[in-house]
Order: structure tokens, then C-alpha cells, then sequence
């Protein structure tokens, strides 16, 4: 059985894994709406044309 003292420490937990929670989704979304850096950009480049050469 839960103890009291449990209890009151379960609401704070769980509210600040919910915050967690969402400030990572927040993070995760904005990092898709990133551009991809040109220097990515250029590697990619490179490596589908070394592909094409095989």
C-alpha cells in the first residue's frame, strides 16, 4: 500500500516529468524545422556521386 508520503512526492514527479516531456518534444520539433547545414549538403553531394561511380 502507498504511504502518504509517497503520494505527496508522486504529483511533483509526475508534473515534472510532463514538463520534461514536452520541452523535448518542443526541442525535437524545432530541430526538424532546421535547414540542413551546407556543409551537409555538399557531403551528401559527394557521396551520391562517389555511389554513382560504383
Amino acid at each position: 500500500m502507498m504511504q502518504m508520503k509517497d503520494m505527496a512526492t508522486d504529483k511533483p514527479k509526475a508534473n515534472l516529468r510532463k514538463d520534461i516531456d514536452e520541452n523535448l518534444k518542443r526541442v525535437y520539433e524545432d530541430a526538424l524545422k532546421q535547414e540542413i547545414p551546407d556543409r551537409f549538403k555538399r557531403l551528401l553531394e559527394q557521396l551520391k556521386a562517389q555511389e554513382k561511380k560504383q
